[in-house]
């Protein structure tokens, strides 16, 4: 069994590199650099001190889908054709900003703020609007808001980011910051569209938020009587953050090793497209994980649906044995995704 030092597929996102550390928080993230298995996808910690401001930035190549574990932040937006928007985000809200908008995400509460984001990039490049002003002159910046070239001469001539910054005295929160938005998704409050007595999953996707255009997450919650059956995702790559709880994996690679790893607290994992694998609870506590994909509805094919597609001659030819041999396979039309375990854990 790998570990996750071992393992291509996992890595630690609360110990990855530090883009910032410092006491206004700290932002940890896992690119194709150090998780060279990426494709498609990278994702990011972000925490935030009470008062402290993720700096105004954009990403060039990539799409930005963020779910807040704690703490209450508000986001910013500027994007093509001049549209504004403003919106605060909690625990367990999420929120969405295509590539190339402006934003910021400020913490307005009292408490620490804690957020995991994904990127539609293996490798997302990122621009500050610090740096953006530090590459013009004054003259042309007092140009484009028609003011003295001198007005502009407190400004740092650099075109280096902050990242993380302190904000001085309380927030500015828009009267309308507490509405609905398009780039926010209440995934918390939403009715899991996948529910048992085992397991739980609710979904943010194109189909229950518009807004996506090239990701999804699911909020995966699962019991030790429950499982995520064996399955692959068709053109669908998938990368997973381990919330709470532990758990085990199995990943079949091309060449036909398998990898088998345990996952804990403030782990990632990659899947590539297609890519049979599982999820199982290890211990007695329940996991929650979120699961970023590449596309805005993620395709699905399970073991227990697998089966019914092909005769018990085909499948007895396929698996060489006797068709008497055969497990009683259940017909399944639609593959239900989550399963109960009626069968002792394997052990560890």
């Amino acid at each position: 069994m790998s570990t996750t030092a071992s393992s291509r597929h996992v890595r630690s996102l609360r110990t990855a590199e530090a883009q910032h550390d410092s006491d206004l928080g700290s932002i940890r993230r896992l690119t194709v650099d150090d998780f060279p298995i990426l494709r498609r996808l990278s994702i990011k910690r972000l925490v935030l001190a009470p008062g402290s401001v993720r700096e105004p930035h954009w990403h060039a190549n990539a799409d930005e889908l963020g779910y807040c574990l704690a703490g209450s932040v508000l986001v910013s937006i500027v994007e093509n054709g001049s549209v504004f928007s403003a919106f605060t985000i909690t625990a367990g809200q999420m929120f969405t900003i295509p590539s190339g908008a402006l934003h910021h995400i400020e913490n307005i509460g009292d408490a620490e703020a804690e957020i995991v984001v994904a990127f539609s990039n293996e490798a997302p490049e990122d621009f500050s609007l610090r740096a953006a002003f530090g590459e013009m002159s004054n003259a042309v910046l007092g140009n484009t808001y028609g003011l003295p070239a001198s007005d502009f001469a407190a400004l740092p001539r650099d075109t280096t980011s902050r990242d993380i910054v302190r904000r001085e005295g309380p927030p500015v929160v828009p009267d309308t910051a507490g509405y609905g938005n398009p780039h926010k998704f209440d995934i918390a409050s939403q009715e899991a569209p996948l529910r048992h007595p085992f397991a739980a999953v609710k979904l943010a996707r194109s189909q229950y938020w518009p807004a996506l255009a090239s990701m999804s997450m699911y909020s995966l919650t699962i019991r030790d009587d429950g499982m995520r059956e064996p399955h692959w995702h068709p053109g669908t790559a998938e990368m997973g953050y381990v919330h709470q709880g532990r758990a085990r994996m199995s990943i079949l690679d091309p060449d036909g090793t398998v990898d088998t790893y345990l996952l804990e607290p403030g782990d990632c994992y990659f899947v590539p497209p297609a890519y049979p694998h599982q999820i199982e609870v290890i211990g007695d506590d329940e996991i929650h994980f979120l699961i970023f994909f590449d596309q805005p509805t993620p395709g699905d094919i399970g073991y227990r649906e697998s089966v019914s597609a092909f005769s018990r001659p085909v499948l007895a030819a396929a698996f060489g044995v006797a068709v008497d041999q055969l497990p009683a396979f259940p017909f399944t039309p639609v593959d239900p995704l989550l399963v109960e375990k009626v069968n002792p854990t394997d052990p560890v």
